[in-house]
This record gives structure tokens, C-alpha cells and sequence, in this order.
């Protein structure tokens, strides 16, 4: 217990000196193998390394990456939101509405928080400042609306859960359904609240003519998430299948039936998915040498006996759980916690009892919810700077929405078949 927290220790003070999480890692890494094996050990890393980022289901994160990269190239987001307006926008605050409304639709595209607000909320939270929505109001809502879309499928940071937890990628998938709906739920009801509080205006009167009319010119957009998730609930194709699946029917959806995909604007895509995809890939690969290393100090295993020797109740170790993810959560991207916590408590999960997809779910709801709080808060980072508003300000509305996520976690904790149910009735 001690070698494990003097590492995480070590990690978390690079991190905080702004040393890339992917460098401290491996930087740990390497001085704990060099102390312990001495430098023999040396030659063996960079074959722990290759092997821990050529894991098969991680190829499903780049090709995400990037068929939401094509996505929003290809005029999906503005069909989206032309579709959420025609449905929400009658309501007082429409535009905080639709910004959620979106958000749901376009998390069943892109799997990554940090796309969401930025396809959208570079659009939706200028709009609601030019209708005299507060630019802390605004950002929030974005915010906290893009969280949505680690929790509905696909989720990248369930892909990354399943493959450290080696569990199923598509059982995790169908629990995020209900909490997200939930979730977008919740956050409306909030926004409304809002709405009356700051007595902000309606869009427009509803009409049955205009949703139909931007339903049919957003039908591909609708189509896309229906043949690949429903591919891969179907048993058709595996996530990763489904990830490349996804990557051929944006390429023809930009290029040829919508037309608004240029090479310009795909190369730019492909660049963007590659940056993207170095990054997780790297934290993946450097993660892999800490891993190897606790598992030879058979760290996992003593965490486990020390938790069991403290209480055997599951519902109370969900509850440590809980507050250890929501604390990683304001230091590490989701990503890093993952990969970094996962493996060193998975075989405390499974001594208590607790099903790793009922797990993940929890892990994936309180890593969004870390993307909302500073200091790290990299989702909150990118809404703040659209708004062009402090992150300190927009906190002091977003309190009351993270509030919303947190009731979400609370509720798929203790009462599991929300999330879980789904999952037991299909596979189970």
C-alpha cells in the first residue's frame, strides 16, 4: 500500500508541475522498475509498451475520434441543432434546450466530451449570448450538456474502461442509454428553472412543419447512430467494427449526399483524429509500464485485502469508490484516471461482488463529472473559452448542473437497474 500511494503521489506532483500525465507516468514507471529490478529491466520496456497501446478494442477510440471529426465537417451538427430548435425552442429558454437536446443527439455520434462542446457550443453559446442569455449561464449549460456524451454510446472513455477491466465494450455501451436519457433529463428541468429565474425569452412558437421539414434534412444524421450502434447491439459487428463502420458512412454522408466535405476540411479531420488519438494512445502506452510494474508488487491484490479488512459491504465500497474518482476527476482527464486506477482496484470490485459493468457506468458518470470541475476540467475549459468568461464564473452557475450529474451517479450507484437493467434484460 505504501509503494502504491508513494507512486501516485509521485505522479500527481508532476502533474501538478505541468509535466504531461503520458511523461509522468512514464517517467514513475521507469525510476520504480530501475530501483527494483535494477537497470537490466531496462530492455524490456519499450516491449511493455507496444504491447499495452496494440490492444484490438483500442483501435475503436481513433476511428471515433475521427468519424466524429469527419461528422462535424460535414454540416451534421448545424442539421442537428436546426432539428433540436424546431422541438425545444417553443419553451422559455429554448436555446439552453436545444443546446441539450443536441448534445444528446450528437453524443450518439462523436463518444468524446470535449468534440461536443466544441462542434456545438461554438455555435449554440454565441446564440444564446446575442438573445441575452448570460455568458456564465450559456457556458454552463453547454458545459454540462456535453458531459452527456461519455455517458450515451458510443464512449470513449467506456472503450478505454472496457479494455482495462476486460469486460464487454458493447454491455457498457447499452447501460449508458437510460442514464443518459436521464441525465439530459435532469439537466432540462435545471435549465427551465433557470429560464423562469432569469425570465428568458422563447425562440419561436412550435410547428409541427418545421419539424418535419428539418427532421427530413437531418435524416442521415439520425440514420448514422441507428446503423452502427444498432450494428454493434445487434451482434452484427464488434465496437471496433462499428468504429470503422462509422468512419465509411460519414465519409459518404460529407461526401456524397450531404456535399459539404471538402479534401480541405477532411485533411483537416484526419489531422485532428490523429492528434487526438497520439494522445490517448501515448497515456495508454505509459500507463501499461505502471501497470506491469504494480501488478509485479502485487499492489491490486493488497489494496483489496486492506479495503476487505475495512468493510465487505459493497454499497460502502461504492462509496469510497465514489469519492476516490470524483477527487481523480479534478486532477486527471478522464483517460489517465482510467488507465492509471481501473486496474488497481478491479480486484477489489470483483471481491466485493460488484458487476464491472455496473462499475464502469459509475466510473464513466464520475469522470464526466470531472470534466466540470477545476482545476482540470478540460470540457468546462473549452465552454468558458467559447463564452469568453472566467472558468470561476461560469463554476458558480455550473455548481447547480453538476449538482443534476451528481444525483445521475447517486441514483445508478444505489439503485443499479437503472443502468443495469437493459443490460440484463438483453444479455443476461
Amino acid at each position: 500500500m505504501a509503494t502504491m500511494l508513494l507512486l501516485f503521489a509521485a505522479v500527481l506532483a508532476l502533474v501538478l508541475l505541468n509535466v504531461p500525465i503520458a511523461v509522468s507516468l512514464g517517467v514513475v514507471a521507469v525510476a520504480a522498475m530501475v530501483v527494483t529490478h535494477g537497470l537490466e529491466s531496462l530492455p524490456n520496456l519499450p516491449i511493455v509498451a507496444y504491447n499495452g497501446a496494440t490492444n484490438f478494442p483500442l483501435l475503436a477510440i481513433p476511428l471515433f475520434i475521427l468519424a466524429g471529426a469527419i461528422m462535424n465537417a460535414s454540416g451534421i451538427s448545424q442539421r442537428l441543432i436546426a432539428f433540436a430548435s424546431a422541438l425545444f425552442g417553443w419553451v422559455r429558454g429554448g436555446l439552453a434546450h436545444v443546446s441539450i437536446g443536441a448534445s444528446l443527439f450528437f453524443a450518439e455520434i462523436s463518444g468524446s466530451a470535449v468534440a461536443d462542446v466544441a462542434a456545438l457550443g461554438s455555435i449554440l453559446i454565441p446564440g444564446m449570448k446575442s438573445k441575452g442569455y448570460p455568458a456564465p449561464f450559456a457556458a454552463a449549460v453547454m458545459s454540462s450538456a456535453a458531459t452527456l456524451a461519455v455517458i450515451i454510446p458510443p464512449s470513449i472513455p467506456m472503450i478505454l474502461y472496457a479494455v482495462m477491466a476486460e469486460t464487454s465494450v458493447v454491455q457498457l455501451f447499452v447501460a449508458g442509454i437510460v442514464p443518459g436519457i436521464v441525465g439530459g433529463l435532469g439537466l432540462m428541468a435545471m435549465a427551465s428553472w433557470f429560464a423562469r429565474r432569469y425570465d428568458l425569452p422563447r425562440e419561436a412558437a412550435f410547428s409541427w412543419e418545421r419539424v418535419r421539414r428539418t427532421a427530413r434534412e437531418a435524416l442521415w444524421a439520425f440514420l448514422l447512430p441507428i446503423i452502427i450502434l444498432g450494428g454493434i447491439f445487434g451482434g452484427v459487428v464488434t465496437a471496433t467494427e462499428g468504429a470503422a463502420l462509422a468512419v465509411v458512412a460519414a465519409l459518404v454522408v460529407g461526401l456524397l449526399i450531404y456535399r459539404e466535405l471538402d479534401m480541405r476540411e477532411l485533411r483537416k479531420a484526419i489531422v485532428e483524429g490523429g492528434v487526438q488519438t497520439a494522445v490517448v494512445m501515448l497515456l495508454v502506452a505509459t500507463s501499461a509500464l505502471l501497470g506491469t510494474y504494480l501488478t509485479e508488487v502485487q499492489a491490486p491484490q493488497q489494496l483489496a485485502k486492506a479495503a476487505a479488512e475495512l468493510t465487505s459491504n459493497k454499497w460502502v465500497v461504492l462509496a469510497l469508490l465514489n469519492l476516490l474518482f470524483l477527487l481523480l476527476g479534478m486532477f486527471l482527464h478522464s483517460a489517465a484516471a482510467i488507465i492509471l486506477v481501473v486496474p488497481v482496484v478491479m480486484p477489489l470490485v470483483r471481491a466485493v461482488g460488484i458487476d464491472p459493468v455496473h462499475f464502469g457506468l459509475i466510473v464513466t458518470i464520475n469522470l464526466g463529472i470531472g470534466q466540470q470541475t477545476p482545476p482540470v476540467a478540460s470540457v468546462l475549459m473549452v465552454a468558458s473559452s467559447i463564452a469568453k468568461e472566467s472558468v470561476w464564473a461560469v463554476t458558480r452557475v455550473n455548481v447547480w448542473f453538476i449538482g443534476v450529474l451528481v444525483a445521475v451517479l447517486l441514483l445508478i450507484t444505489y439503485v443499479p437497474v437503472t443502468g443495469m437493467g437493459l443490460v440484463n434484460y438483453f444479455y443476461r
